[in-house]
């Protein structure tokens, strides 16, 4: 019932936000990532069931997709909320304060590992970035120079790899563990490997990486009807679907809590929403939902939505970005500049 009713909201916001309508509204509305949607439809769903407020809408557009619509303006067609599973980029920041949209707040609410993942009855993978990144990219270095990737199967990579081929669903560009992967495995890999002049990010277009859409169930899906698979989502997705699918390990580490909380998984992040201010005063219950989403019942080292696969920061770091968040801290250019550095 209660992933009907999540669905059912998604629906909703679609429609709400087709609408366009501008006059002034009793309903949250949320847009962004679909690896924050999950925590952020179970804040909804207890943000409805528990206070006087409308249930707020909400919908999976993906982290650079929710940021466009929210930085479109001020207005009541525009959203109050967008989830985000990485940081807003420079240029969305700019393209907010053009709009007039100067007074946001972020929030981070904890950690995500992203792991490549594959059928539970299929052989496990033990991967390195530099692996990863040559099955991945559009180009390769090959004797001094790049070329086109003509790697096809695993051990063409590696000889200790399997023997099968490279089929890798993905999320599209518009995601922010697409943002992110390219950051932290592709960029990092590259930077490091002999043949690269600088930090390489190009996605191969031959049918070996295939973007599955911003829903990560669908990629697990995917993952599960083909053996011969690899997946690349969030780790709440891999805590959800364990009894049917498997996780590789990167640089020898396995995406566990404590190893993504602590970075020594290579591949984590931080997850973030960014509230709309001056929808504050317009939208009833905003800041509501917000205090909500950021109790400790939530985000907390015993919160309910660590039992959704959400890996809580420390306690201390929790507390400072609950004062920031409930302060309404103003983020600034500077910051944004620093966090995408």
């Amino acid at each position: 019932m209660s992933k009907l009713r999540t669905l059912g909201l998604a629906a909703a916001g679609v429609m709400a936000f087709a609408a366009g309508q501008a006059e002034a509204r009793d309903q949250i509305r949320i847009v962004g990532s679909s690896t924050v949607y999950p925590f952020a439809s179970y804040v909804v769903e207890e943000f409805g069931a528990t206070t006087e407020y409308p249930t707020p809408v909400i919908e999976s557009t993906g982290s650079g997709g929710g940021l466009k619509l929210f930085c479109a303006g001020n207005g009541m067609d525009t959203p109050d909320i967008t989830n985000a599973s990485r940081s807003i980029k420079v240029s969305e920041f700019k393209r907010c304060r053009d709009n007039g949209v100067t007074d946001i707040t972020q929030a981070v609410i904890g950690s995500d590992g992203i792991v490549l993942a594959n059928a539970k009855d299929a052989a496990p993978f033990e991967l390195t970035r530099e692996q990863i990144t040559l099955a991945v990219a559009a180009e390769v270095p090959q004797d001094g120079e790049l070329v086109a990737n003509p790697h096809e199967s695993w051990s063409d990579i590696d000889p200790s790899l399997p023997d099968q081929e490279i089929i890798i669903y993905g999320p599209p560009t518009t995601s922010g563990t697409r943002d992110a992967f390219e950051e932290l495995v592709m960029a990092a890999a590259s930077e490091a490997m002999a043949g690269y002049d600088s930090e390489y990010t190009k996605v191969r277009q031959d049918g070996a990486f295939v973007p599955a859409g911003e829903n990560d169930n669908l990629i697990v899906q995917k993952v599960r009807q083909n053996r011969e698979a690899l997946g690349i989502f969030g780790y709440s997705f891999l805590e959800e679907n364990q009894d049917r699918i498997q996780a590789a390990t990167v640089e020898g580490v396995a995406p566990e809590p404590d190893a993504i909380s602590s970075g020594k998984y290579p591949i984590s992040r931080s997850l973030f929403f960014y509230v709309k201010n001056s929808h504050a005063g317009e939208v009833p219950g905003l800041y509501d939902y917000v205090e909500l989403f950021m109790a400790e019942k939530m985000i907390g080292g015993l919160g309910f939505l660590k039992g959704q696969g959400l890996i809580p920061l420390p306690k201390d770091q929790r507390e400072a970005m609950r004062e920031s968040v409930l302060n309404r801290e103003q983020l600034t250019l500077a910051e944004v500049k620093a966090q995408n550095e």
